[in-house]
């Protein structure tokens, strides 16, 4: 297979994991809506379903990274340069497109997650302090509906308050490490693009210079 084709296919393969990658964010935000809405049996089906997507796209997030740092091999030599150099930079911005699609979903679904837990922390305690509130997000705030708990008259609303806080404050702590993960390939990928682009650019100055001097070589002839 020519160096061309080879480059095209790999492409062209890329580019159906990225197609992939934001199906699977579609879903991911699909089932952070249900998870929001509905406290039910069906919550732990769907907190399972979110993280095998969010493993998956944990994987191709990888083995993409590498493909496209394998492309510049590719990309940088041989005839056609410049048509595999354009294939390279748009599947790069595909991929980045694709990560920062997934980051805007991952931040607005910690945002009403936060805010789930700020209004089940509130039925509790509705003069609870800010200070009480970033506890509760950030993992804490047991002492509050312990005492919430010890009140007869509001036991039962307490006890599924704490239940859903304890379950959202589990999928804030997943969302912190997904968004930690993405910010670490968003700048990984800014500095592959930024090595790819410089071997890319002295590719073509070292052309420019050999055309130049088969240029005034045949001049002095």
């Amino acid at each position: 297979m020519s160096r061309d084709r080879l480059a095209a296919a790999r492409v062209s393969s890329i580019q159906e994991s990225i197609e992939r990658i934001n199906s699977n964010v579609h879903q991911i935000a699909t089932l952070h809506a249900r998870l929001l809405n509905v406290i039910d049996d069906s919550q732990a089906q769907d907190s399972a379903q979110l993280d095998q997507l969010a493993a998956d796209t944990r994987t191709l997030n990888s083995g993409i990274k590498e493909r496209i740092r394998a492309l510049e091999g590719l990309a940088s030599s041989g005839p056609d340069t410049r048509m595999r150099q354009n294939r390279l930079t748009f599947v790069r911005s595909k991929f980045i497109e694709a990560i920062q699609n997934y980051q805007r979903v991952e931040q607005d679904y910690r945002v009403k997650s936060r805010q789930r837990v700020e209004r089940q922390l509130k039925i509790v305690k509705p003069d609870a302090t800010q200070e009480e509130v970033t506890a509760a997000v950030e993992g804490g705030g047991q002492q509050v509906f312990a005492q919430a708990l010890t009140s007869s008259s509001r036991y039962g609303e307490s006890r599924m308050a704490y239940r859903e806080v304890q379950e959202r404050q589990a999928e804030i702590k997943k969302m912190e490490e997904t968004l930690a993960e993405l910010a670490q390939l968003f700048n990984d990928m800014s500095i592959l693009i930024e090595q790819q682009d410089e071997i890319i650019t002295d590719v073509e100055k070292n052309a420019a210079g050999v055309e130049h001097d088969t240029e005034k070589a045949h001049g002095k002839r």
